[in-house]
C-alpha cells in the first residue's frame, strides 16, 4: 500500500513538472481585420526566436492559414473526426518553420464524439502539448457556443482589431463573451491597420479605458501594427510579410510585438497548473 501510494505521487510529480506547451488563442469580433495574417506571422517570429510553434486553423469555412504561406494539405482537422485520422499525422510543415494543422470542420464536431474518441483527441493533443512549446489556434470570427469553450480553456487570448468603429465595437462584445464566463483570462490586444502610429495608440487607449469602464478588466495592449501596403502584396505572393521583407514597417512592428508579448507576460513566471485539454474536459462536462 504505501508503494502504491509513492507510486502515485511520483507520477503526479513527473506529470506536474512536464513540458506543457503555451495555448493562445486569437480571436476577432468580426472578419475582414486582419486576425489569420496576425496570427501566422506572430506565429512565424515566435519561432525565429527559437520557440516550437503549432499553429492550428480553427477558422470553420474560412481557412486560409494554408493560403497565406502557398502550401497546400492533404489533410485537415476535420480528418481527425471524419475518418479517424491520428491529429500528428495532420501537422503540414511549411518553409517558414512553423508546423500547421489547416482548417476544417471538426470544431463543432468534437462535441458531438461518443466519448472514447474524445477521449482519444484527448490523449493526442496531450502528446502535442509535450512536444510544443506554443500550440496557437487561429478561431473563427466571432464567437459561438463551441468555440467559446476552446477559448476559455486556451492561457491567453489575443483580440486583434482595427480602428474602424465597427471592428472596436464589435471586438468589445467578443471581450465580454470571454470575460463574462472567466474574469482572469489574461487578454492581449492587437490594433491592425493603424494609418499612424499615433493614430493607432490613441484609439487603443480609448478601447483599454471602456474595457476597464464597463467590463471592470485590465487588458494587455501588445501591438500596433502599420496599415502597410506591403501586406496585399505578401497575400498575393503567397509569402508572410515577415518573411518577404523582414525590414519593411509592419515586419518591424511585430518584431516589436512579439518582443512585447514575451516580455509583458506578468503571469510568465507562474507554473501552469492546469492543462489546455484538463480545462476543456470540465467545460464540456458543464455543457
Amino acid at each position: 500500500m504505501t508503494d502504491q501510494a509513492e507510486n502515485l505521487r511520483r507520477q503526479l510529480t513527473l506529470k506536474h513538472n512536464r513540458k506543457s506547451a503555451k495555448t493562445l488563442c486569437f480571436i476577432s469580433g468580426k472578419g475582414g481585420v486582419g486576425k489569420s495574417n496576425v496570427a501566422l506571422n506572430f506565429a512565424i517570429k515566435l519561432h525565429q526566436s527559437k520557440a516550437k510553434v503549432l499553429l492550428i486553423d480553427f477558422d470553420i469555412g474560412m481557412g486560409n492559414i494554408d493560403v497565406l504561406q502557398g502550401v497546400s494539405s492533404s489533410k485537415t482537422i476535420a480528418d481527425l473526426f471524419d475518418k479517424g485520422i491520428p491529429l500528428n499525422e495532420m501537422i503540414n510543415f511549411a518553409p517558414s518553420g512553423v508546423d500547421y494543422v489547416s482548417g476544417g470542420s471538426g470544431l463543432n464536431t468534437i462535441f458531438n464524439l461518443e466519448k472514447y474518441k474524445r477521449d482519444i483527441f484527448f490523449k493526442q493533443y496531450d502528446k502535442l502539448e509535450q512536444k510544443y512549446d506554443y500550440i496557437i489556434f487561429d478561431m473563427g470570427a466571432g464567437v459561438s457556443e463551441n468555440s467559446l469553450y476552446f477559448i476559455l480553456a486556451a492561457d491567453e487570448c489575443i483580440v486583434v482589431v482595427t480602428p474602424e468603429p465597427t471592428s472596436i465595437t464589435d471586438g468589445y462584445g467578443m471581450i465580454k463573451h470571454v470575460v463574462n464566463k472567466r474574469q482572469n483570462m489574461p487578454i492581449y490586444v492587437v490594433m491592425n491597420r493603424s494609418r499612424t502610429n499615433l493614430s493607432g495608440r490613441n484609439a487603443v487607449r480609448k478601447f483599454k479605458q471602456v474595457i476597464w469602464e464597463f467590463l471592470n478588466k485590465d487588458i494587455e495592449v501588445i501591438g500596433i501594427l502599420p496599415d502597410d501596403k506591403l501586406v496585399p502584396t505578401a497575400v498575393i505572393k503567397q509569402i508572410p510579410f515577415i518573411l518577404l521583407n523582414q525590414k519593411a514597417p509592419i515586419s518591424k512592428a511585430m518584431d516589436e510585438m512579439v518582443k512585447n508579448y514575451l516580455s509583458n507576460r506578468v503571469h510568465s513566471s507562474k507554473r501552469k497548473t492546469i492543462s489546455f485539454i484538463e480545462k476543456l474536459k470540465v467545460l464540456i462536462k458543464e455543457r
